[in-house]
């Protein structure tokens, strides 16, 4: 194939009249070309071959000059041929990338750009950084930029970053934002996955505490199940071991009986309330206390709007007997008096209003968890699919042997 595409780019090139134009290069070399081909690729070339000029002479000169000479002659050979080789991007790709941003040549810097973000190094990459931003090269300037932040201490010994910092404080700038930023993304992804990896684990309870109530596992089950109808280890047999630990020391706590706070018991009844705010099904769920969270939450909320009700109606301004000979306190709605009944009101409004305020962190928290359940179960079902098309695919390709 290649030999084809070089075989008819021979033979335009025989069918071209004698070249009509001479490039001129920094090493003072010309080379001759066609105007008619430099105008039909770079637009910028026909703009100057075209306009009129007073001082020209029969033979037009376009002088190319700031780069080397092998890297005009990769240049105007890839206006011919739209080809460029390997050896020449390596060699010559920084030289190449600016040529093709000036005049125009989009095939040419797209090339460029592909083959220099390749050769990327601790020693040049302040200087592609740079060439980048001028030759408006996003995919580049934003490759450079994750090169820098990830071998900041290294890029930051060279001489190319200390003449970033005396000539371009502002793109400097730039670059330690994009670091920042880039730090605050990975630590907020962590935080969010370590996050949603406790999230999946409450749901996995969930389902462990549910399985061991309806059905029993290997050491726990249901009051009206004989214990040695037991089943063996499930699939989740790590968390539901733990959750039976847990449930054994719940039944034989001696502290929580004698009245004292237990850290283990605690966390038990956290599970069950948990449990009885996910659960849709309370009405046949067999787990304790399925039922009771839901009246005890709404119970709670009417008491915060009782207190608070008889607070604002009542007590904004006092009258009784006690606080006439003290003096009054300024409160949100009026004065307060200072006597010990109305201490307590305040004290216990405050006290219910701190747990209505803990009832919405908690509401959060299953939220969290429903969301969880809801992405384990999707991606189940989507792994489940999986499997079940890669057998299909299986046996249809055996049956078609």
């Amino acid at each position: 194939m290649e030999d084809c595409c070089a075989h008819s780019h021979q033979s335009s090139r025989c069918q071209l009249s004698e070249p009509d134009i001479q490039i001129l290069t920094s090493s003072g070399d010309r080379i001759p070309a066609h105007s008619s081909i430099l105008a039909s690729v770079s637009p910028v070339l026909e703009n100057v071959i075209h306009t009129p000029s007073k001082h020209r002479s029969s033979e037009l000169t376009i002088p190319i000059l700031g780069v080397p000479y092998e890297a005009v002659s990769a240049f105007i050979g890839f206006l011919y041929s739209s080809r460029c080789s390997e050896s020449q991007l390596e060699k010559y790709g920084i030289h190449l990338l600016a040529l093709s941003h000036v005049y125009l040549v989009p095939q040419l810097k797209h090339r460029c750009t592909k083959g220099v973000g390749q050769q990327l190094t601790i020693d040049n990459v302040v200087d592609v950084l740079q060439l980048a931003k001028l030759c408006d090269a996003p995919d580049l300037y934003l490759k450079c930029v994750k090169f820098v932040s990830c071998h900041y201490k290294a890029v930051e010994k060279t001489e190319g970053w200390k003449f970033l910092q005396k000539h371009d404080p502002h793109l400097e700038l730039e670059i330690l934002e994009f670091m920042d930023e880039t730090d605050l993304r990975k630590k907020k992804t962590r935080r969010h996955r370590k996050e949603l990896g406790l999230f999946l684990q409450l749901s996995e309870a969930m389902d462990c505490l549910q399985h061991i109530c309806s059905e029993g596992c290997t050491g726990v089950g249901p009051c009206d199940m004989d214990p040695q109808a037991h089943k063996g280890p499930c699939m989740n047999f790590s968390t539901c071991q733990g959750l039976q630990l847990l449930i054994k020391h719940f039944a034989n706590c001696k502290r929580r009986a004698n009245g004292s706070s237990c850290s283990r018991c605690k966390k038990m009844w956290q599970l069950l309330k948990l449990h009885a705010s996910i659960c849709d099904h309370s009405d046949s769920c067999r787990v304790p206390l399925c039922r009771y969270d839901t009246y005890l939450s709404k119970a709670n909320k009417i008491s915060v709007m009782r207190l608070q009700n008889l607070f604002d109606g009542r007590f904004k301004i006092c009258t009784c007997p006690q606080s006439q000979n003290e003096t009054e306190q300024m409160g949100p709605n009026g004065p307060i008096c200072s006597c010990k009944l109305h201490q307590k009101l305040q004290f216990k409004l405050k006290m219910e209003q701190e747990r209505s305020r803990d009832d919405a962190m908690w509401g959060l928290l299953v939220r969290k968890v429903k969301a969880a359940k809801a992405m384990c179960s999707l991606s189940q079902t989507t792994k489940r699919k999986r499997v079940e098309q890669i057998c299909y695919t299986g046996i249809k390709n055996s049956l078609k042997l």
